[in-house]
């Protein structure tokens, strides 16, 4: 049977880490100290909000739809996955429209950019 690779001690609650490997065929084994994805650092939860995430393409509407939960719900989901990763979740600054409009007039950039900017994709 296989069980789910644990990453926190159920002791103490500090790191585990992985240090031995075993083929499954030949029961050839390696021992030594194995950093694991990020991804494993993931709690359950986490984690089957990424799958969802990805399987919708990152489109927040079918998320919202397949697990049940509103917008903000989904975005607050996603900030914490992003914050468990160890990246920053920081909101971007927000696009000054006059200025996008100002540079479309100018020829600076193309209406397409422009509506770009403004979704701020």
């Amino acid at each position: 049977m296989k069980y789910p690779i644990i990453t926190q001690c159920p002791v103490c609650d500090h790191p585990l880490h992985a240090v031995k490997l075993e083929c499954g065929h030949c029961r050839t084994t390696i021992e030594n100290k194995f950093e694991l994805s990020k991804l494993a650092l993931l709690s359950p939860e986490q984690l089957h909000f990424v799958i969802t995430f990805l399987v919708n393409r990152g489109n927040i509407k079918e998320v919202e739809k397949e697990l049940g939960i509103s917008y903000p719900t989904v975005r607050g989901k996603l900030n914490d996955v992003i914050a468990a990763l160890g990246y920053d979740t920081r909101k971007k600054p927000e696009v000054d429209e006059k200025k996008v409009i100002s540079m479309l007039e100018n020829g600076e950039i193309t209406a397409d950019e422009a509506v770009k900017m403004l979704k701020d994709e």
